[in-house]
């Protein structure tokens, strides 16, 4: 652990969803814009998830790679990735990706881009409704990329960042999983679209950054109706900005990782990670699994999902929990 001090302003950035393919480099042009317009002195931007391309509204899986879906290597990232440089930040996103290594597929993905223009983290969403993840083709993706791939920390001179993806927010063993590999900053891309205290969200996000002691940055989509709920929550759960509706220069907000460090090894009641005792859990992760790995692996291989793959497979759980007698 460093003891030089490292502070600095994060800003998350409402922007407007934008449609399909025919627009990603617009929609590029605009973060652009947006960032000229809003950026005084911060170091870490955050884009809102949907930024680029909006969000699949049934389309085939097929359809949606002609439609939405960009390259690792493509000229989108390149694109973004001169943005950080330009603006001397580090920049995070998230957009739709194809992979050569599953093409029957594509993967929400989210990211981040060092000031020297390169992308240096890659995080593929895990749970999702209604696009294929990660852990749909579990074994083959480990056999390819191994188990780090799945919650990747990069250590940066921002500190050690890590990203969620939407409403995974929700789910507290993602957050927790990133924690555990050292993360200190969440860049969370959103779209909850309804600038209320009371929505899970709002509520999941300061209790995330407590219990994980991190900070946790999250941008949301501007005009997907017409409010965003974009801000930034310190590692004791205190809302440190909050934007407002419409694209705006929002709020932005110190991020302090010296105090966190601090923080993490001091002995006292709120020091949540160093109070983990993963080991009483154990037994009830380790008994059948809710939702299966691998439903998109069959004896041929990996398959392209269907239009009800999804909902079938969730109901198929539902079945099984009831069955189990857990609900």
């Amino acid at each position: 652990m460093s003891d030089s001090v490292i502070k600095y302003a994060a800003l998350p950035l409402p922007l407007a969803c934008q449609p399909a393919r025919a627009r990603i480099m617009c929609a590029i042009e605009n973060c652009g814009e947006q960032i000229t317009r809003s950026r005084q002195a911060e170091r870490l931007i955050v884009l809102p998830e949907y930024v680029l391309t909006g969000y699949p509204e049934g389309e085939s899986t097929a359809e949606w790679q002609a439609k939405a879906c960009i390259r690792e290597d493509g000229p989108e990232y390149e694109a973004l990735g001169k943005l950080a440089q330009q603006h001397g930040i580090y920049l995070s996103g998230n957009t739709y990706e194809v992979d050569a290594n599953f093409p029957e597929l594509y993967f929400q993905t989210s990211f981040i881009i060092s000031d020297s223009g390169n992308v240096i983290l890659r995080y593929r969403r895990l749970i999702s409704m209604t696009a294929p993840t990660p852990h749909d083709v579990l074994d083959s993706y480990l056999d390819i990329y191994g188990s780090d791939s799945l919650f990747p920390v990069v250590d940066t001179e921002l500190g050690r960042l890590a990203c969620v993806a939407s409403e995974e927010i929700l789910y507290p063993e993602i957050t927790r999983a990133h924690a555990l590999r050292g993360a200190e900053v969440i860049c969370h891309s959103n779209s909850e679209i309804e600038i209320k205290e009371s929505t899970p969200g709002y509520n999941a996000r300061q209790v995330r950054a407590y219990e994980n002691m991190v900070f946790i940055v999250s941008a949301s989509s501007a005009v997907t109706r017409a409010e965003s709920h974009s801000e930034v929550v310190d590692y004791s759960g205190s809302i440190s900005t909050l934007a407002g509706h419409h694209e705006t220069r929002g709020g932005d907000a110190e991020i302090d990782i010296s105090a966190l460090r601090r923080a993490r090894v001091k002995t006292s009641m709120t020091n949540t990670l160093a109070r983990l005792r993963l080991g009483v859990f154990r037994h009830a992760y380790d008994t059948d699994p809710v939702y299966p790995k691998n439903t998109l692996i069959s004896a041929l291989g990996v398959k392209t999902p269907s239009q009800n793959h999804y909902l079938d497979t969730q109901q198929s759980v539902i079945d099984s929990l009831i069955e189990r007698g857990i609900i």
